[in-house]
C-alpha cells in the first residue's frame, strides 16, 4: 500500500506528537505505527525511501530519538531509529538532498564540507551500511551548496545549487557527476543559471 512521508520543522500532526518526521495514510490520516518517538532534534530537509520500507533523513539534526546522529539517519519501517547504519560523527554541516542508487548506495548533498572525519565537499556517496564510499571521490568538488540532486538510471548524478564552480570547472548552478565523483565535462551548460536552483527532476 502507499503511504507518504513527510518531513519538516513540524513537532506535532493532529494533535499527536511527531517531531519532524511523520508517515500519513493515502486518505491523509496519521499512521500511529509509523512512530519516531522524540524524532529529529531539528529541521528535516530531505527523504529517500529504500526497497526494503527503511527511511532515509538528511536535515540539520544532531540526533534521532535521543541518539546522536548528525545530519543523516536511516529509520526502520516503524518509525525508530536504524541502529545498522553506521554514520559515525556523520556530516559537518546540513544535509539538503539525499537520493538511493538501485545499488542501495545513498547520495547525499548539501552544505558540509566532511563525512565522519573524512573530506567531502558538498557532496558525498555513502555505502549501503552508512559508511563512506571511498570509491566516490569528489576533489574539491562543488565551492558551494548542494541544494537538489537525483541520481540517473546510468547512476550518474545531476546536482544543483548555489555552485559556480565543479573542482574548479565553471557550472554555474548545476552539474553532471560521474560514477567516480568527477564532474562530467561533457554535460556542457554554458555560463548556466544566474541564481541558485532549489529543484530538480529527470523526466
Amino acid at each position: 500500500r502507499d503511504r507518504i512521508v513527510i518531513g519538516g520543522t513540524f513537532t506535532g500532526f493532529a494533535g499527536t506528537s511527531r517531531k519532524r518526521i511523520a508517515r500519513l495514510t493515502t486518505s491523509g490520516l496519521l499512521e500511529t505505527s509509523f512512530d519516531p518517538g522524540n524524532g529529529a532534534s531539528s529541521t528535516v530537509n530531505a527523504i529517500a525511501l529504500q526497497s526494503d520500507g527503511k527511511v532515509l533523513i538528511g536535515g540539520q539534526f544532531s540526533s534521532y530519538d535521543g541518539v546522536l546522529q548528525r545530519s543523516i539517519a536511516r529509520l526502520n519501517s516503524d518509525g525508530s531509529l536504524d541502529a545498522t547504519f553506521i554514520s559515525g560523527a556523520g556530516f559537518n554541516g546540513i544535509v539538503t538532498a539525499v537520493d538511493v542508487l538501485p545499488s542501495g548506495k545513498i547520495m547525499v548533498g548539501g552544505w558540509f564540507t566532511s563525512y565522519n572525519g573524512v573530506p567531502r565537499s558538498r557532496i558525498a556517496r555513502l555505502n549501503s551500511n552508512g559508511t563512506l564510499d571511498l570509491t566516490f571521490d569528489p576533489g574539491a568538488g562543488p565551492d558551494a551548496a548542494v541544494l537538489c540532486m537525483k541520481v540517473a538510471a546510468d547512476d550518474k548524478v545531476y546536482i544543483g545549487g548555489s555552485f559556480a564552480t565543479i573542482s574548479g570547472a565553471s557550472r554555474n548552478g548545476v552539474a553532471r557527476l560521474l560514477d567516480n565523483g568527477a564532474n562530467d565535462p561533457t554535460f556542457s551548460i554554458g555560463t548556466g543559471l544566474n541564481s541558485p536552483s532549489y529543484a530538480l527532476a529527470i523526466q
